[in-house]
């Protein structure tokens, strides 16, 4: 997964991109359909966007769904896994932390 975004009149492709706008934790962030929250967040700059229980910061980690280390709150849902859920244009996205919940 790469953390650039191609711009469209760029990309080889040909694609013609539909903009979309989420926000996170507060902030604004724009991306386009077909992203994943994950690569948003990650072409926005954003590569950590969950506490551990120890503290740790994580993020994307595998990419591919199994880790469980993107995982965040979605439009009021915790333990959304960022890198398999597709953006839709005005999705919420609140950081979490596993210290704020206890350890599971």
């Amino acid at each position: 997964m790469s953390p650039e975004l191609i711009r469209a009149d760029t990309d080889p492709v040909g694609r013609s991109d539909r903009p979309l706008t989420i926000t996170v934790d507060g902030v604004t962030i724009a991306g386009v359909h077909g992203q994943t929250l994950a690569s948003v967040l990650l072409a926005a700059g954003r590569s950590q966007w969950r506490t551990a229980t120890a503290g740790g910061p994580r993020g994307v980690f595998c990419g591919i769904g199994v880790c469980f280390d993107c995982v965040a709150n979605v439009n009021g849902i915790p333990d959304i896994r960022l890198c398999r859920r597709p953006a839709r244009d005005g999705d919420a996205i609140a950081t979490q932390s596993r210290a704020d919940r206890g350890a599971q």
